[in-house]
């Protein structure tokens, strides 16, 4: 019974211990996948703007409305996210994001709405969990050497 209770401990604090890498891991993958998306938009404007137009239906928007708001959200968001700012924002800002583009866009086959299912369950992991110790957020929230060891962290 000793084995297995140590050897559980030894999992949890190892999975404790990882957390920071698997965040980071997560964010800078979300950031490549939604931030290539925003610069394919940048560099195809006037096809961004026909998609828009044409293939894609955002509800109440304008065409072009949606079309400067997707690449901005595809652009803004995943460097807040990679750089671990602001984590829970960026993150929700992706989710919706991400379910416009699913709404939007009638004709996604299959494998993309899986894609697009996995990037909704990370980035609901980022929201929930947070952006982890490496980042940002974690490096301005961490108490000072001299408030912990007055016992103020």
């Amino acid at each position: 019974m000793k084995i297995i209770a140590r050897l559980l401990c030894w999992l949890d604090a190892s999975a404790v211990a990882l957390q920071p890498l698997v965040a980071l891991a997560v964010r800078l993958y979300l950031f490549r996948v939604f931030f290539l998306s925003g610069l394919t938009k940048l560099r195809s404007w006037d096809s961004t703007l026909y998609l828009f137009s044409n293939e894609y239906h955002v509800p109440v928007l304008p065409p072009a409305v949606a079309a400067v708001m997707g690449a901005g959200g595809e652009l803004i968001f995943p460097v807040l996210l990679l750089l671990g700012w602001q984590g829970r924002f960026a993150a929700a800002g992706l989710f919706v994001v991400n379910l416009v583009a699913v709404m939007s866009y009638p004709g996604l086959e299959p494998v993309m709405i899986k894609d697009h299912v996995l990037w909704a369950v990370l980035i609901a992991y980022l929201f929930f969990h947070g952006v982890g110790r490496w980042s940002l957020q974690g490096f301005f929230q961490r108490p000072s050497m001299t408030s912990a060891r007055k016992g103020h962290a």
